[in-house]
């Protein structure tokens, strides 16, 4: 059975993308949380352990260790060929949307971090961040119309949709604007039971990690906080 390291999952945009993969591939895995530490030191060295780079996520496969989400699903569709459509066209775009996700929206990373459980507001729309968020609606619009839905690449959840499912938690934490048809695909994919679980075990984890909130703080207005005790 294969293991995967996470952390938590309320901050976790790469730890989510394997695991949700999994979670809707059906693929049995055994999960091992490692919550973010305050002191990096520390952290990083609780995270060598399993992580050749001491980041998450890791996948281990017996005695193989594969790193970095992208990496991961390759691997896992070696093994698993549902994973990327399998229509040709689809393979190609699905993979061509998934790496763009893996090394670009730049500016939506930075201004709207992840923050499952809290809604926040920007308190500015950059040039930059607009042409993100510009640029997902194109996307989710361009595969929702090419493949038919009711994910991005046709029927099925791929590891393009796993690649955007953080991308849908932030649509939804800092209320970005969606166009109908890809605010239809975000509702779609936040409605999947696997992202209702995350979420619920995101909602219940104690461990805060101040750095992450602060993210949420640097460039937005908190609006309101679904844990009871509030943002510390």
């Amino acid at each position: 059975m294969y293991t995967l390291h996470i952390a938590n999952k309320n901050y976790s945009s790469w730890s989510l993308r394997p695991w949700i993969l999994l979670q809707q591939l059906g693929i049995a895995f055994h999960e091992e949380r490692h919550p973010f530490q305050a002191d990096l030191q520390a952290q990083r060295k609780l995270f060598s352990a399993f992580s050749p780079t001491a980041k998450v996520p890791v996948l281990q496969d017996e005695q193989i260790t594969v790193w970095d989400s992208l990496a991961i699903a390759e691997y896992l569709a070696e093994r698993h060929p549902q994973a990327w459509p399998q229509d040709p066209l689809a393979r190609a775009w699905a993979r061509s949307a998934a790496c763009e996700m893996h090394a670009g929206f730049t500016e939506l990373r930075e201004r709207c971090g992840m923050n499952c459980v809290v809604r926040a507001k920007p308190r500015s729309m950059t040039v930059e961040l607009k042409a993100d968020i510009d640029r997902l609606n194109t996307l989710f619009i361009d595969g929702l119309s090419r493949f038919g839905g009711p994910f991005l690449a046709g029927e099925a959840f791929t590891a393009a949709d796993a690649m955007f499912a953080p991308v849908v938690f932030r649509i939804q934490t800092y209320d970005l604007p969606m166009q109908p048809l890809a605010a239809g695909y975000v509702a779609h994919v936040l409605a999947l039971p696997a992202m209702q679980q995350w979420y619920a075990q995101a909602l219940a984890e104690t461990d805060i990690d101040q750095s992450h909130e602060e993210d949420v703080l640097r460039y937005n207005d908190l609006i309101h906080d679904e844990r009871s005790a509030g943002v510390r």
